[in-house]
């Protein structure tokens, strides 16, 4: 059998401040499922990275007062440094402004489309929000004013190049509506059809250098205009991959790829379901199998963004609460359809009511019972005849569970089938009473104690396989519990504490930082 290839990917944010929340949502669910489909026995690239050639990154660098190369620099470090306070395991990332791969790959992908008689200059005008880094017209605006940043956009008139978005409006429809591109979840699939059905129109992807303050990468053959951000930004899936020298990975993670897997906000759906299958459409290249879309997240009701004063800082919070309480929260809380509120109290709950009480509380249960009564050896032994039944369901189902759920984008449901053999190892210790099977084997009783040995044997498999299942979501816990679990000279290690127990420090969230899942 051969093996998958498959390539995940994040969108890049733009770098004009540090980052929050709200991606490292984004990061550590492609995380999961990188680590997924690696257990699964597929090749896998987890890609992410940064956008650097904005003019949001640009008026923020002049704001500052400091150089734009300087600022974004110091930015897009913060967004890479995410990798250790958030357990990543990034294969690659790639900074459009300085990575060489780049440049040269969105200009092979420009010429591509120029040659299919794709690209035109015309003059334009339109209202512009810098926010968006894009055009709206006055139907799209709420009173007149964006609705992701409740700001006036500009009045803009100047002559760009445009692209001929119009030419795919029937090809992008059959391949939606027929899941050879699937957009999950399905009420995202039916928003991306209702803005196809409502006709499309061809849309700029360059600005005048002046207005661009000359930061970006010039169109090929007209130094007077920049690459639009979006089309610019966008290229990177295909640029990270040597796309503009023809190298290798672009056929072996792109053209010959099973699965071509891009993770994004709801507010930048448009750009990934319409523009960008309508660009690889023209510049002859495949589209990618899975659009995986996630809503926003919340603190208070309002929306994590600079514009609106709040965000949520991920490393102060992975380094006051740990990583593994930031990510189980991530992955148990946000709903696949829906934002999620954000509140300290919230995490702190998820953390200690199922990492300390739920896995830790297991997991040094049934290490300190075999200690008492096994003296630490792990006795041999099949599943009780009765009483065990729940448990063992419960393992039996966790896989197929697990898989369903990831492959639907709902990892909700796939942190459940975890939560369900915690849940019922409890219910079966509760039941069986080990600690009543030791006493009655102490009073000579030898099948009390055959039965003891085959409780702990069962309990031991099950944290066993708890662990094995939390190494795509909780790698850390995971490491942790089968250090426990192992013997070490025919004995168990001394019971410890999997995760403690945290309490509530509200310092973690500060109004200071933005990304692209609010504005880009």
């Amino acid at each position: 059998m051969t093996t998958a290839h498959t390539y995940i990917t994040t969108t890049i944010p733009y770098v004009n401040a540090r980052p929050h929340l709200g991606f490292a949502l984004e990061l550590v669910q492609a995380d999961v499922l990188a680590r997924h489909h690696r257990r699964r026995g597929d090749h896998v690239r987890f890609q992410t990275g940064t956008d650097d050639n904005s003019l949001k990154n640009v008026l923020a660098a002049e704001a500052a007062g400091i150089g734009v190369q300087e600022f974004v620099d110091g930015n897009a470090a913060a967004f890479t440094a995410l990798a250790e306070p958030l357990s990543l395991s990034v294969d690659d990332v790639i900074r459009t402004s300085r990575d060489p791969r780049h440049r040269g790959g969105v200009e092979r992908f420009w010429r591509a489309c120029a040659d299919t008689g794709d690209l035109y200059r015309k003059h334009y005008e339109g209202l512009y929000c810098v926010g968006c880094e894009q055009f709206y017209t006055p139907a799209e605006l709420n009173d007149g004013h964006c609705a992701e940043h409740g700001t006036k956009p500009q009045q803009v008139a100047e002559e760009n190049w445009f692209f001929r978005l119009s030419r795919y409006t029937g090809r992008l429809h059959d391949l939606i509506s027929t899941g050879a591109l699937r957009i999950e979840p399905a009420e995202r699939r039916n928003e991306v059809l209702a803005f196809i059905a409502g006709g499309l129109e061809d849309f700029s992807i360059s600005r005048s250098t002046a207005r661009a303050h000359g930061w970006g990468i010039p169109v090929p053959g007209d130094p007077s205009q920049v690459i639009y951000v979006w089309w610019d930004a966008l290229g990177n899936y295909l640029t990270a991959l040597d796309y503009g020298t023809g190298g290798n990975d672009h056929q072996r993670w792109w053209t010959g790829a099973e699965h071509r897997i891009h993770l994004v906000g709801k507010g930048v759906l448009r750009f990934h379901a319409v523009y960008w299958p309508a660009m690889l459409l023209s510049a002859g290249q495949s589209l990618p199998t899975d659009i995986l879309v996630h809503d926003y997240l919340t603190v208070d009701g309002r929306k994590i963004s600079k514009s609106n004063g709040v965000t949520v800082d991920p490393a102060a919070l992975a380094e006051k609460y740990g990583t593994d309480a930031v990510r189980w929260w991530l992955l148990r809380e946000v709903p696949r359809v829906g934002d999620a509120d954000f509140t300290l109290d919230r995490l702190v709950a998820r953390a200690n009511d199922e990492l300390a009480n739920g896995f830790g509380n297991l997991v040094n249960r049934v290490v300190a019972m075999t200690h008492r009564y096994r003296e630490g050896q792990i006795p041999t032994g099949e599943a009780p005849a009765s009483g065990g039944e729940g448990l063992q369901e419960a393992v039996r189902r966790a896989p197929r569970l697990i898989d369903t759920a990831l492959a639907e984008f709902d990892f909700r449901k796939a942190t459940s089938a975890v939560w369900g053999i915690v849940d019922e190892a409890n219910r079966y210790i509760n039941h069986i009473r080990p600690w009543e099977l030791a006493k009655i084997e102490r009073d000579g009783d030898e099948h009390a104690g055959h039965q003891l040995d085959a409780v702990l044997a069962t309990l031991i498999r099950a944290c066993r396989t708890i662990a094995e299942h939390l190494a795509s979501f909780l790698p850390d816990v995971t490491a942790r519990i089968t250090r426990q679990c192992a013997a070490v000279d025919g004995r168990l290690p001394e019971p410890s504490p999997i995760f403690k127990r945290v309490a509530t420090n509200r310092s973690a969230t500060t109004p200071e930082s933005d990304h692209k899942e609010s504005d880009k």
